[in-house]
């Protein structure tokens, strides 16, 4: 049964064509339901997932007045019901960092950037936004299905844990981002989108910051990351 979402159950839900797809891609396993409207009955993205639901056995309900109540003024025609699972980030590869982000819509767009320029790997550090949180999810537009996330206390467990080389994004940093070439493994590490990451964090490696013009103080969180991860990338 879908509800309102409470961080504290064990489900959470996909609202859409595009995410609910992404789930069956990539986490097929964790699926417990589907409920679509009778509105999507021509989208050819609804039309695979209930061949899907057929062929994994996965219930499937048609439940309009549902649907609409889930999805607002959206056309999401599809709500997909799944278990939380348990995910972790790999040792000796290249991590993103953020340091308590709070904003759904924040996380779940950075996530997309990662898997735009293939980047596995999340460290998130609390407190911080729940990355089940369907607004999140619908953000990523459901790649969250993609990556490998985990959620750490403080930044110490993260540190005692991964010794990777590290790269806080400040916008006093040392060093401007554009003119290093980053040592793998490495970390790039981002603060919160109201405070950023505090001084302790210019003695921990090399701290970056990105060139910009003076007539604002700072990017916004998820514009920030995306331009680092696509010169990582390029």
């Amino acid at each position: 049964m879908v509800k309102n979402y409470d961080t504290k159950d064990s489900t959470s839900f996909t609202y859409g064509v595009y995410p609910t797809l992404e789930l069956f891609e990539y986490r097929p396993e964790a699926i417990n339901q589907v409920i679509y409207s009778s509105k999507g009955e021509r989208n050819t993205g609804l039309e695979k997932i209930i061949i899907l639901c057929q062929e994994n056995k996965i219930p499937i309900a048609e439940n309009d007045k549902l649907v609409d109540q889930f999805s607002g003024t959206e056309n999401a025609y599809v709500i997909g019901i799944f278990n939380k699972y348990e995910s972790a980030i790999k040792d000796k590869e290249n991590h993103l960092v953020l340091v308590g982000p709070r904003d759904m819509g924040n996380l779940g767009t950075i996530i997309r950037t990662m898997v735009a320029f293939d980047f596995d790997n999340l460290a998130i550090v609390r407190p911080a936004a729940d990355i089940f949180n369907p607004k999140a999810i619908r953000a990523s537009m459901g790649e969250l299905f993609q990556i490998n996330f985990a959620y750490f206390n403080n930044f110490s467990d993260y540190q005692n844990k991964f010794k990777n080389n590290y790269y806080p994004l400040m916008t006093n940093g040392q060093k401007n981002f554009e003119t290093i070439i980053l040592k793998s493994p490495y970390s790039v590490i981002f603060g919160s989108e109201s405070a950023g990451l505090d001084n302790n964090y210019l003695n921990l490696g090399t701290s970056l910051k990105i060139h910009q013009s003076e007539k604002t103080d700072s990017l916004n969180l998820a514009t920030a990351v995306g331009i680092v991860l696509h010169r990582l990338f390029s």
